[in-house]
Protein backbone atom coordinates (compact mmCIF):
# COMPACT_ATOMS: atom_id res chain seq x y z
CA UNK A 1 0.00 0.00 0.00
CA UNK A 2 1.78 3.26 -1.21
CA UNK A 3 0.56 6.56 -2.10
CA UNK A 4 0.79 7.65 -5.97
CA UNK A 5 1.75 11.13 -6.78
CA UNK A 6 0.30 11.96 -10.42
CA UNK A 7 2.63 14.36 -10.80
CA UNK A 8 5.67 12.57 -10.49
CA UNK A 9 4.09 9.66 -12.27
CA UNK A 10 3.46 11.63 -15.45
CA UNK A 11 7.32 12.81 -15.23
CA UNK A 12 7.95 9.33 -16.18
CA UNK A 13 7.16 8.91 -19.95
CA UNK A 14 6.90 11.42 -22.82
CA UNK A 15 4.72 9.42 -25.36
CA UNK A 16 1.21 10.11 -26.27
CA UNK A 17 -1.72 7.45 -26.55
CA UNK A 18 0.57 5.03 -24.46
CA UNK A 19 -1.19 4.75 -21.06
CA UNK A 20 0.59 3.37 -18.18
CA UNK A 21 -0.92 1.56 -15.29
CA UNK A 22 -0.23 3.28 -11.83
CA UNK A 23 -2.84 1.08 -9.77
CA UNK A 24 -4.44 -2.40 -9.47
CA UNK A 25 -7.90 -1.25 -8.33
CA UNK A 26 -10.21 -5.16 -7.81
CA UNK A 27 -10.96 -5.96 -11.63
CA UNK A 28 -9.82 -2.38 -13.10
CA UNK A 29 -6.61 -0.76 -13.77
CA UNK A 30 -5.75 2.72 -12.68
CA UNK A 31 -3.73 4.24 -16.17
CA UNK A 32 -2.15 7.63 -16.84
CA UNK A 33 -2.12 8.77 -20.26
CA UNK A 34 -0.84 12.04 -22.21
CA UNK A 35 -2.74 12.32 -25.23
CA UNK A 36 -2.04 15.23 -28.12
CA UNK A 37 -3.89 15.19 -31.59
CA UNK A 38 -6.78 13.65 -32.67
CA UNK A 39 -7.18 9.38 -31.71
CA UNK A 40 -9.25 7.13 -33.86
CA UNK A 41 -12.86 6.18 -33.54
CA UNK A 42 -13.68 3.45 -31.58
CA UNK A 43 -15.80 1.28 -29.24
CA UNK A 44 -15.09 -1.22 -26.26
CA UNK A 45 -18.00 -3.74 -26.69
CA UNK A 46 -18.08 -4.81 -22.83
CA UNK A 47 -16.14 -2.13 -20.80
CA UNK A 48 -17.45 1.18 -19.58
CA UNK A 49 -14.59 3.66 -19.61
CA UNK A 50 -13.78 6.47 -16.56
CA UNK A 51 -11.74 9.51 -18.34
CA UNK A 52 -10.40 12.47 -16.06
CA UNK A 53 -8.50 15.20 -17.06
CA UNK A 54 -5.68 16.24 -14.64
CA UNK A 55 -4.03 18.87 -17.20
CA UNK A 56 -5.14 20.63 -19.90
CA UNK A 57 -8.41 20.24 -22.38
CA UNK A 58 -10.41 16.75 -23.50
CA UNK A 59 -12.31 17.29 -26.25
CA UNK A 60 -14.42 13.51 -26.29
CA UNK A 61 -16.81 13.51 -30.02
CA UNK A 62 -19.25 11.30 -30.26
CA UNK A 63 -21.74 10.70 -33.15
CA UNK A 64 -24.14 12.84 -31.74
CA UNK A 65 -22.49 15.38 -29.76
CA UNK A 66 -18.82 16.57 -28.11
CA UNK A 67 -18.16 16.76 -24.93
CA UNK A 68 -14.86 19.02 -23.61
CA UNK A 69 -13.26 18.09 -20.35
CA UNK A 70 -11.16 20.57 -17.84
CA UNK A 71 -9.12 19.97 -15.33
CA UNK A 72 -10.83 18.14 -12.52
CA UNK A 73 -13.26 16.90 -15.25
CA UNK A 74 -14.46 13.19 -15.72
CA UNK A 75 -16.68 11.72 -17.94
CA UNK A 76 -18.19 7.58 -18.14
CA UNK A 77 -18.21 6.39 -21.80
CA UNK A 78 -20.65 3.75 -21.28
CA UNK A 79 -19.94 0.20 -23.28
CA UNK A 80 -20.72 0.47 -26.62
CA UNK A 81 -20.53 3.83 -27.34
CA UNK A 82 -18.53 4.96 -30.54
CA UNK A 83 -16.09 7.95 -29.48
CA UNK A 84 -12.68 9.78 -30.61
CA UNK A 85 -10.79 11.60 -27.91
CA UNK A 86 -8.94 14.60 -29.30
CA UNK A 87 -6.46 17.29 -27.61
CA UNK A 88 -5.32 20.09 -29.34
CA UNK A 89 -2.50 19.99 -27.07
CA UNK A 90 -1.24 17.94 -24.59
CA UNK A 91 -3.57 16.43 -22.41
CA UNK A 92 -2.99 14.27 -18.99
CA UNK A 93 -5.67 12.00 -18.05
CA UNK A 94 -6.22 9.83 -15.20
CA UNK A 95 -8.24 6.00 -17.19
CA UNK A 96 -9.93 4.07 -14.96
CA UNK A 97 -11.23 0.64 -16.73
CA UNK A 98 -11.45 -2.70 -16.40
CA UNK A 99 -8.40 -4.71 -16.90
CA UNK A 100 -9.76 -6.41 -20.02
CA UNK A 101 -9.96 -2.97 -21.94
CA UNK A 102 -7.66 -2.00 -25.25
CA UNK A 103 -6.66 1.39 -25.27
CA UNK A 104 -7.82 0.88 -28.88
CA UNK A 105 -11.21 -0.80 -28.31
CA UNK A 106 -12.88 -2.56 -31.53
CA UNK A 107 -9.90 -1.22 -33.70
CA UNK A 108 -6.30 -2.44 -34.03
CA UNK A 109 -3.94 -0.88 -35.89
CA UNK A 110 -0.46 0.97 -35.07
CA UNK A 111 -0.91 2.46 -31.98
CA UNK A 112 -2.74 -0.07 -30.42
CA UNK A 113 -0.93 -1.53 -26.98
CA UNK A 114 -1.57 -5.27 -26.00
CA UNK A 115 0.76 -5.35 -22.90
CA UNK A 116 1.20 -2.23 -21.06
CA UNK A 117 4.10 -0.78 -18.74
CA UNK A 118 3.60 -0.53 -15.08
CA UNK A 119 5.20 2.52 -13.74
Amino acid sequence: MQKVNLAEKFTLFNTYWDPKIVGDLNDSYIKLAKFNGEFTWHKHDNEDELFLVVKGKLLIKFRDKDVYLNPGEFLIVPKGIEHCPVAKEEVQVVLIEPKSTLNKGDVKNERTKEQLDFI
